[in-house]
């Protein structure tokens, strides 16, 4: 009776191991992989995102004229009265209407007449301190201006006399060149009035010298340092006797 029972009791237990040992394991959860080192951003905020918009909002945001009235208009600062102003050309541009074109031009002769204030005062500084005009260098007046011009045409004169002991022209050439021969006679004319030293050079016959200074294209004008080396091109095509 004894050893039925012992065996009955061993049974039990090897019947529980093997159906214990049947069932499937249970997988350890993975590791979560979220963040940075995983190559995940993290969401944007709504906050954020309601912010944009607001501000997006804000930034399209039309003027009106019932905002403003004319003395705070005519007294505002031009950093704040210039953005305005294009504000209002935009809302008339968008939408033109007849309330909007006239909210536009009301703002533009507000800029006019200060633009035209300014302009009378200036005039009023100008004639009680003479001293800062600028007609003395920029003359207005027609005998004024011709004056300036006879000047300036005098002083170049006097620097290109002067010039001339130390400078000399190279004119390279062609015969078979028509510009060459408008050419010609503006150089002739130069060489007349401030009595210059220019040698022509036909780069048909001394083709060594136009590849020496790399003579592309004719009429060709080199000014070169009669006591050096030095040279520089100051004229490739045809050029009046002022350039």
């Amino acid at each position: 009776m004894l050893s039925r029972a012992l065996i009955l009791f061993f049974s039990l237990i090897l019947l529980a191991t093997s159906v214990r040992a049947g069932e499937p394991a249970k997988e350890t959860p993975a590791p979560s992989k979220h963040g940075w080192w995983w190559y995940e951003r993290e969401p944007e905020e709504k906050e954020e995102k309601q912010e944009k918009k607001e501000e997006r909002k804000e930034a399209r945001r039309l003027p009106s004229l019932s905002e403003h009235t004319l003395e705070e208009l005519w007294g505002m600062h031009p950093d704040d009265f210039q953005p305005l102003l294009i504000a209002f050309h935009k809302k008339a541009v968008m939408a033109p209407t007849i309330e909007n074109v006239r909210e536009y031009y009301i703002v533009q002769d507000i800029a006019k007449r200060k633009a035209l204030a300014f302009t009378n005062v200036a005039a009023t500084v100008i004639q009680k301190f003479p001293e800062l005009s600028l007609e003395r260098d920029y003359p207005n007046a027609v005998p004024g201006k011709l004056a300036k011009v006879r000047m300036q045409t005098e002083e170049l004169a006097a620097k290109i006399n002067e010039a001339r002991e130390h400078f000399a022209l190279v004119y390279f050439y062609s015969p078979s060149c028509g510009y060459c021969a408008e050419q010609n006679e503006i150089l002739s004319f130069f060489v007349s009035k401030y009595r210059w030293q220019v040698r022509a050079v036909d780069i048909s016959r001394d083709s060594v010298l136009a590849e020496l200074f790399h003579v592309r294209a004719v009429p060709y004008i080199m000014l070169i340092h009669k006591e050096s080396e030095e040279f520089m091109p100051v004229a490739i095509g045809v050029v009046s006797l002022a350039q």
